[in-house]
């Protein structure tokens, strides 16, 4: 069984998750805490639970999945890991982060990416397995990260619960994210659970029934 804590973090109330199972395992998805007690609270989860994490995923590139990286490096010596298709993004974060934020961050604050993902790679941490599906449109290398086992999905800006991720930032495209979604329609189980990288969870089925993006 997983046990998948929530943090929801910096000005865009981003969604990161501490993925783990009795193993004691963990990985970090889409670490976006910005601010000092985002990351302390954060780090104080993973020591208190007696946590080893594994990985840090990023779902796709854009800075406010990425702000607490150096936080994850610093306390346990993991680098990024993101589809190969976002390196471009990876390698203007601190851009990012003066267009969308204002601010100006040291490089440090963005750890290097020490393995690019891509599409079936598994990612295998505990007892259980990550399946990557690139799911192309909100950026051109985001992905979902499938347990098939545990039946959960964690989607990144690409699906939200009743709606979708923008396409209008740079090489977004709405074509390919509505051929990502229905790909993710025909490839997964209706009952798959979908953490999103903002805004409450949902279950897969009824986004095909009610989400205008899906339904057919």
């Amino acid at each position: 069984m997983l046990n998948i804590k929530r943090f929801e973090c910096n000005p865009f109330q981003e969604n990161c998750y501490v993925v783990s199972d009795k193993t004691k395992e963990a990985v970090i998805i889409d670490c976006g805490a910005f601010y000092p007690e985002e990351r302390e609270t954060l780090v104080r989860y993973i020591h208190n639970q007696q946590l080893t994490p594994v990985r840090l995923l990023a779902t796709h590139g854009h800075v406010d999945h990425n702000f607490g990286n150096d936080t994850v490096l610093d306390s346990f010596g993991l680098h990024p890991e993101v589809s190969g298709a976002d390196k471009w993004l990876m390698d203007r974060l601190r851009e990012q982060a003066m267009a969308f934020c204002g601010i100006t961050l040291e490089s440090s604050c963005f750890p290097a990416v020490n393995h690019y993902l891509h599409a079936g790679e598994k990612i295998m941490f505990g007892h259980h397995t990550f399946t990557l599906i690139p799911t192309p449109g909100h950026t051109p290398g985001s992905m979902f990260f499938y347990c098939k086992e545990e039946g959960v999905a964690f989607s990144g800006d690409t699906l939200f619960r009743m709606d979708i991720g923008r396409t209008d930032f740079e090489k977004g495209s709405y074509e390919d994210i509505v051929q990502s979604l229905q790909h993710i329609r025909q490839a997964l189980p209706m009952n798959t659970k979908i953490y999103p990288g903002h805004g409450p969870q949902t279950v897969l089925g009824d986004e095909v029934k009610m989400n205008p993006y899906l339904k057919q």
